[in-house]
């Protein structure tokens, strides 16, 4: 049987034909499921469940599984579409936002029903029986009426072309679309007032606005043999360069890292250190896992993917003098901060490396508690495995994407552990990614 990549290379290009065609059910991925006439799948953009679209193929030949499409002519329109606020989202624009074109409500019931869909084809679970009631939740203030848009993206990454001009990447290319303003991005990362210059020599510019303090950032990246420009921008900020031999962060001034603040704590945030992009996500986490979980005094608990601490930190303040907490992350900063910023918790470990390696030689055996927070890619069988042997009352998976979630779901299935309660919270406005948070436990238990 010829894999896809080789028969591809057979077939003929259809990039720029276009089908009208009635559009389907949304897709994980930002996109909606459409059929061109002869049958082939269309993965569709910019459109919207029930809408009749002319699809201009951007990804694809006659011989592909499927084909990638941007919807450029709306025919039928559904009840859920508004213009798009944004001046740079639509088709061939910038690739940040997917749901621009549709009310907020409707983009959180997407949300929901790519949920649904991933936990039913890849766990075998259906809403209930995953404890969710089906919705997800905006966060705190983004509940705005259709035609405004949540600034909330307190980390903006931002691409450079070849004049200094700074703009944001198209969707699955490296092509540049030169902005002035973002609008998903939080107060403090546009009042540093990036667009407004040229970053000649530059690739990228980060720019970074913490939550729990006034600290801002920038990071430079320079082309080849790019000399770093002066920064003077609208706010203070501090000043990070990414070098080209090692690819490491090093400060050129101010501080090396943001001061960011949840659960009545402040987290020291180094370059290369995970924080919750959106304002309000850490403190809507740690409420949900620990509603979850629910310590008690002396349990002892694994916080694995920790980051800078924040879960091993909730964890640790609530479980008494005799409790501990083991937190292993792979992230050599991450794990300088986290020990940093719990150094006042005593019966609380970080572990420097990779969660498969790690937890194996720890010779735990078992544990109350465990709280994962894993990359985009899941936790994968053989660590399920692995935890689902330890024992614990109760286990919550922090996820930020449904397909992830539900495989390793699957896994804790078969190690014994059902699903108890489902939450998801919408933490990224306008783009087709959720938060989710499930909370596991022994099969056998009754709830």
């Amino acid at each position: 049987m010829q894999n896809e990549s080789t028969s591809s290379q057979t077939g003929e290009s259809l990039i720029g034909r276009e089908y009208e065609v009635e559009v389907g059910p949304v897709a994980h991925g930002g996109h909606c499921i459409a059929r061109t006439s002869e049958g082939q799948v269309l993965f569709v953009r910019h459109t919207l469940p029930g809408e009749k679209v002319v699809a201009r193929v951007t990804e694809g030949e006659s011989d592909s599984r499927f084909l990638r499409a941007d919807a450029v002519t709306v025919i039928e329109a559904s009840k859920d579409r508004v213009p798009a606020p944004c001046p740079y989202a639509g088709p061939g624009k910038c690739g940040g936002c997917d749901w621009q074109h549709a009310k907020p409500g409707a983009q959180r019931r997407l949300k929901g029903e790519v949920i649904a869909e991933q936990l039913q084809r890849l766990a075998g679970l259906t809403p209930e029986e995953a404890g969710w009631d089906g919705t997800v939740m905006p966060a705190e203030g983004d509940k705005l009426p259709p035609g405004q848009v949540p600034a909330w993206r307190t980390r903006v990454q931002y691409a450079v072309d070849e004049d200094g001009r700074v703009g944001l990447r198209k969707h699955r290319s490296h092509d540049i679309e030169i902005i002035d303003e973002c609008l998903i991005a939080a107060p403090g990362v546009s009042e540093l007032g990036i667009e407004k210059q040229d970053w000649p020599q530059m690739a990228a510019v980060e720019a970074i606005s913490a939550t729990g303090s006034h600290d801002r950032q920038v990071i430079l990246t320079p082309r080849e043999g790019g000399r770093l420009p002066l920064v003077e921008l609208d706010k203070p900020v501090s000043v990070l360069r990414v070098e080209e031999k090692d690819g490491g962060v090093h400060r050129v001034h101010g501080r090396a890292f943001v001061r960011e603040r949840a659960d009545d704590r402040t987290y020291r945030v180094g370059s290369g250190g995970f924080w919750q992009v959106h304002p309000q996500a850490a403190d809507t986490l740690v409420r949900a896992v620990m509603q979850g979980l629910l310590p008690r005094k002396n349990d002892t608990a694994l916080d694995l993917y920790c980051g800078v601490g924040l879960f091993a930190g909730a964890i640790g303040q609530r479980i008494g003098e005799k409790g501990a907490v083991l937190g292993i992350e792979s992230g050599k900063r991450a794990v300088e901060d986290a020990r940093h910023n719990l150094k006042d918790l005593d019966r609380v470990r970080i572990e420097h490396g990779k969660v498969d390696q790690v937890l194996p030689r720890t010779g735990i055996t078992e544990c109350d508690l465990i709280v994962l927070d894993p990359p985009r890619a899941g936790a994968g069988k053989a660590t399920v495995k692995h935890l689902s042997g330890l024992g614990a009352r109760r286990i919550a998976y922090v996820a930020c994407d449904p397909a992830a979630l539900a495989r390793d779901l699957a896994y804790f299935k078969e190690g014994g552990y059902k699903v108890r309660t489902l939450r998801a919270f919408d933490l990224f406005p306008m783009t087709s990614h959720v938060e989710c948070v499930a909370i596991l436990e022994p099969a056998g238990k009754s709830s």
